[in-house]
């Protein structure tokens, strides 16, 4: 298969969208150094990024760089692991999950959500308001 400027423009690349302290949006290709933008919206960064991305891939052909490519995810994920933290941080995650009345699990799964906002390119692309909701790579 010809690798052209279409291959890489297909292929499901992670863009990572923030809110920066101003409200505007940052979002940034993860796995193609430099490729980043910012929007006043989600919609407009998510957009920009994908002209940050074509312009990207242009440059990058036109130049003859290589091009990473996603990591092909082929490994069914249970949604488990195991972490080993101190048992200060243990006791202190304990008694905020008591505070906030409910699972250490549940308080862990959100603060790890909030922590990273990955989303595919494709979906960000093709679902803004979604978008802003996912928070794993597919």
């Amino acid at each position: 298969m010809k690798k052209n400027l279409e291959y890489y423009l297909n292929l499901d690349y992670t863009v990572q969208l923030k809110r920066n302290a101003d409200n505007t949006w940052f979002a940034k290709i993860v796995e193609l150094p430099g490729c980043m933008t910012e929007g006043d919206t989600p919609e407009q960064a998510l957009k920009m990024i994908r002209d940050a991305e074509r312009a990207w891939l242009k440059s990058a052909l036109a130049d003859r760089a290589p091009i990473p490519e996603p990591r092909p995810q082929t490994e069914e994920l249970s949604g488990r692991f195991l972490v080993r933290v101190p048992r200060s941080l243990h006791h202190a995650l304990v008694e905020r999950a008591r505070q906030e009345n409910v699972s250490l699990n549940q308080l862990i799964n959100v603060t790890l959500s909030r922590a990273l906002p990955v989303v595919s390119a494709r979906n960000a692309l093709a679902t803004p308001q979604r978008a802003a909701k996912t928070t794993a790579r597919r």
